[in-house]
């Protein structure tokens, strides 16, 4: 596979769900997008207009109703060996400790329980927990859990990473922390990140390009290439002219959508 061919690629990808009462509902409809490898893709919209199903059928956990969805150039019939997920919600299982829960996914593969600790441990250093390796998640503060389930997510090294507001329930300060944390840890890897947020300095901080959403169906109304240089440094990165100008862009973009959406809502109730 070339630099240029796209490791995930959806084309009029469309998903109808059954919707409560009787009749569907249309999630997403025509979304295609390519993503390289290597890059950094943020995505935005407003609440409820599809977002996270987009990662759902790259991931393979959820089939395209209509369209198509490619990964590494191979239609997704299944969940792909080459794709790691991290959830709003931690995956951690509360009965296993830091290191079993980081090594969890190198058992699933078959790795023998020995290398996959050992590995692990390595993982946990590299994340900033050392010396938690025998800790379990109700010891650890809502940032160290992240990190954990950081760990878990890149421990297999995954083509790509799919993250779906991984950091919306940490508090600002944790939060900028660990936007830090991901993009060291991504820096060099060579994997494609699709990160689905609600907060657009999230979106434009971490990504090569920013995806803005339509309100549901969901489906692509405009990309935002991000070209403030890297390696970036979070903090101090958001205040630069050239942010704000991209801020505003992604804002203007999104605007429209917001007030779409939250129409249908009030008319609703």
């Amino acid at each position: 596979m070339t630099q240029h061919t796209p490791v995930i690629r959806l084309t009029r990808a469309t998903k109808v769900f059954p919707a409560a009462g009787g009749g569907t509902f249309t999630a997403m409809r025509d979304v295609s997008l390519d993503v390289a490898p290597g890059e950094f893709v943020t995505v935005v919209g407003p609440t409820g207009c599809g977002k996270s199903t987009t990662l759902s059928l790259i991931s393979g956990l959820e089939p395209a109703s209509g369209g198509e969805v490619a990964v590494a150039g191979t239609p997704v019939t299944g969940i792909p060996r080459s794709v790691g997920y991290m959830f709003q919600q931690d995956a951690v299982l509360p009965w296993r400790t830091v290191v079993d829960n980081v090594a969890l996914g190198l058992r699933y593969r078959g790795v023998a329980k020995a290398e996959a600790r050992e590995r692990a441990r390595a993982w946990i250093d590299r994340v900033g927990l050392a010396g938690f390796e025998k800790y379990y998640p109700h010891q650890l503060s809502g940032g160290m859990r992240k990190r954990v389930a950081m760990a878990q997510t890149l421990i297999t090294e995954p083509e790509i990473i799919l993250m779906d507001e991984p950091f919306g329930a940490l508090d600002v300060q944790t939060r900028e922390l660990m936007q830090a944390e991901l993009l060291r840890l991504w820096s060099g890897s060579g994997a494609a990140v699709v990160f689905v947020t609600h907060d657009l300095t999230e979106a434009i901080a971490l990504a090569d390009r920013v995806v803005v959403m339509t309100a549901a169906p969901a489906t692509v109304k405009s990309i935002v290439p991000v070209t403030l240089p890297r390696p970036r440094n979070v903090d101090e990165i958001r205040l630069q002219p050239e942010f704000l100008d991209l801020y505003r862009e992604v804002w203007e973009s999104l605007r429209e959508e917001v007030e779409i959406a939250r129409t249908r809502g009030a008319n609703r109730g």
